[in-house]
């Protein structure tokens, strides 16, 4: 057991898991805030009524959706910090033992 717990700690297991582990586990509570607290915010800065997401503008008959890419680029930029935040925090980056 002993080898194996090594293993983890040379090869940056603990640390690929505990990133995907927060990344999903924060990820609807994020999406959450950034849907309904930032960007009705957003909205009103930029003008617009309405969800951020749904803004767009038309050239001939396309339609470009530039809220929606607005929006998830803020949803990754928040869950980015939480993990990055969270795992500095909690010390988690001091696990993984480096290759000698």
């Amino acid at each position: 057991m002993r080898g194996f717990i090594e293993f983890i700690r040379q090869q940056g297991v603990v640390g690929l898991a505990v990133g995907f582990i927060l990344g999903s586990a924060v990820s609807k509570l994020v999406n959450a805030v950034i849907t309904d607290l930032i960007n009705p915010f957003l909205s009103l800065l930029l003008g617009m009524a309405g969800d951020l997401a749904t803004a767009s503008f038309s050239v001939g008959p396309a339609k470009v959706l530039y809220g929606d890419l607005i929006s998830v680029f803020i949803n990754f930029l928040v869950i980015a910090l939480v993990v990055y935040f969270g795992v500095k925090g909690l010390g988690l980056d001091k696990l993984d033992k480096p290759k000698q």
